[in-house]
């Protein structure tokens, strides 16, 4: 019987989703790979991270809703967070990364990054049109 369990997310962009893991502290790979769960059971994921701890997470592409999805066993979650929480920070660095990369192709730079107190995260951006 597979522990494993499916996220549905709205994270749609590989490069955002692998930097913001990175930002985060993870090192994703950037190949498919199983994600091991309750007594060796694997599943295969586009992108797998190995956790300290032993358990491992992944994102598995789902062509159905144009998204990643987050498999992993919950029943193996030894992160410091709970998965909720996990994926609460891991969506806000989605779109800072995200915001990051359409303001740069837009040739806007980026004056000013303030995290409030809150975890909220303020940007001002520029572009000089000469």
């Amino acid at each position: 019987m597979s522990h494993f369990s499916t996220v549905k997310t709205e994270l749609r962009d590989r490069t955002a989703l692998v930097a913001a893991l990175r930002d985060l502290g993870h090192d994703p790979s950037d190949r498919e790979q199983p994600v091991r769960g309750y007594r060796g059971q694997t599943v295969l994921a586009d992108l797998a991270v190995a956790c300290p701890e032993g358990s491992e997470l992944g994102f598995r592409w789902n062509a159905s809703s144009g998204s990643y999805e987050l498999v992993t066993d919950l029943d193996l979650w030894k992160q410091p967070i709970p998965v909720e929480r996990f994926l609460a920070k891991l969506t806000q660095q989605y779109a800072l990364r995200s915001i990051l990369a359409a303001s740069q192709e837009e040739g806007y730079q980026v004056m000013e990054q303030r995290q409030g107190a809150d975890g909220s995260i303020e940007l001002v951006v520029s572009r000089w049109d000469g």
